[in-house]
């Protein structure tokens, strides 16, 4: 009978029971599932990026780091509505950069000599060639003086050289599939930056404060940083880098003729070019917003209002925002001038092989481009040049500032030109609205090279 009793509420529990473990494996499998689909769109997504996060990421050089640190230093939290308002301003030139690689199958400085006065291509890429040299010397010497911080018995004539061959061996002798690969992998260094912004214990609500509403009420030393920003951020490489890096990621896919790279381009590729872009771009300027909000959380409110270099300022934020974050920024410093060095270098190359119709392309070896990498070798042994011949880094920033501030609004002007032509780029050509703000952006770059350049002759 007792066997009987239990059999029956066996019977009756059972569905109950079983009902609840196929519910349990249910939600167990659903879950799997949905996280398999977030982990595959996660790597969907990182493949995607490319040519465009590593262009967004060079950005943010050792020379602009210290831009943004004497930016939040000399004026706290007045100038944290930057990052907000360049970031769409630079991923529309950038995209433009990008399309007409992809639509033409040629460089920046290709097109230019195709459509437009070869003069106006050889001032350009000779300016550019200039001041990335600067560029590149102010960099190294931050990078030796980073690792310096961490370890200050290490001589800086031997890091400085070190890092200038590191950087030839990676650009001569990587291949270019595992080149970008690395190029890719380093642009998560400038996460170092949002780390160390959070462990300075910020106030938050006050940053957030000044983060998106324009203050223009500032002086000529206001003015020269406000141009100093836009240029580091709106700069003449970023444009030549970001279209020579199109065609590479062509060649690379197999389409190693100009004839098979002017092909229909696919709607897919420039989504996924679009993705990259604004990604890379997006990376960009929240590293500029974090950077300015530590400097100006800390170095501004302790008084340490000037700042001449990224190191300073990872020495000046130690005493008051603690070893993590002074590590964090120290470590940023070397990672990024790793990323940058070969952009700066690379980009120079592009303009000047280009305009002179001689082989160019990291996917060649250096026997096949000697002038091409021959450029890049000039570029950094200049750059190695300025840290041992007593030149000041920061007058040379200066210079190449002002450099920078006459090519960018030409190049602009031919890029929102090229990119406007519905005979160079077809169904992709630009929209009105991006025409729009192409002129905006170069007219706004015009100014601010021509207000840059008067208040450093007047001050």
């Amino acid at each position: 009978m007792k066997k009987q009793k239990d059999f029956l509420r066996f019977s009756a529990e059972a569905p109950a029971e079983f009902l609840d473990r196929s519910v349990l494996a249910t939600q167990q499998l659903t879950n799997g599932l949905q996280t398999g689909k977030v982990m595959q769109k996660t790597e969907d997504y990182w493949h995607m990026l490319g040519p465009g996060l590593t262009t967004g990421a060079s950005d943010d050089d050792p020379s602009g780091i210290a831009t943004y640190s004497q930016t939040g230093a000399q004026f706290g939290f007045q100038f944290l509505w930057l990052a907000a308002w360049t970031f769409p301003l630079s991923a529309i030139v950038q995209e433009m950069c990008a399309r007409i690689g992809l639509v033409t199958g040629r460089g920046l400085a290709g097109n230019i000599r195709v459509h437009f006065s070869r003069r106006i291509l050889y001032f350009c890429a000779v300016l550019l060639f200039a001041a990335n040299a600067i560029n590149i010397g102010a960099d190294l010497g931050a990078m030796a003086k980073a690792v310096q911080l961490l370890n200050p018995k290490l001589d800086f004539g031997i890091l400085v050289t070190g890092f200038a061959i590191v950087s030839l061996f990676l650009q001569i002798y990587t291949p270019y599939v595992r080149y970008a690969r690395y190029l890719k992998w380093l642009a998560l260094v400038l996460l170092a930056y949002v780390f160390s912004a959070i462990l300075a214990h910020l106030h938050w609500s006050d940053v957030m404060t000044h983060a998106f509403v324009p203050n223009l009420h500032v002086g000529k030393q206001g003015l020269i940083l406000l141009c100093a920003v836009l240029g580091t951020t709106i700069s003449p490489y970023l444009f030549f880098w970001q279209t020579s890096q199109e065609v590479e990621e062509q060649i690379l896919q197999g389409k190693t003729t100009l004839a098979e790279r002017r092909t229909a381009t696919a709607p897919a590729d420039i989504k996924s070019m679009r993705i990259d872009v604004w990604s890379g771009m997006f990376l960009s300027e929240v590293v500029m917003f974090f950077i300015i909000a530590a400097c100006g959380g800390i170095l501004y409110t302790h008084g340490i209002t000037n700042i001449t270099s990224a190191a300073q300022a990872a020495e000046a934020l130690r005493p008051f925002a603690g070893n993590a974050t002074y590590f964090l920024f120290a470590i940023g410093i070397i990672g990024t001038g790793l990323l940058a060095i070969p952009v700066l270098a690379g980009s120079s190359s592009y303009a000047l092989t280009e305009s002179f119709r001689w082989r160019e392309g990291l996917y060649r070896n250096i026997r096949q481009a000697y002038a091409f990498y021959g450029i890049i070798i000039t570029s950094v042994l200049i750059g190695l040049a300025m840290n041992f011949l007593g030149i000041d880094p920061i007058k040379g920033l200066i210079y190449a500032a002002l450099v920078n501030g006459l090519v960018a609004p030409v190049v602009l002007c031919l890029i929102v030109v090229m990119s406007s032509n519905k005979k160079i780029m077809g169904r992709w050509v630009n929209k009105r609205s991006t025409v729009v703000w192409g002129w905006l952006i170069t007219a706004m770059m015009g100014l601010a090279g021509v207000a840059a350049i008067y208040a450093l002759i007047t001050s």
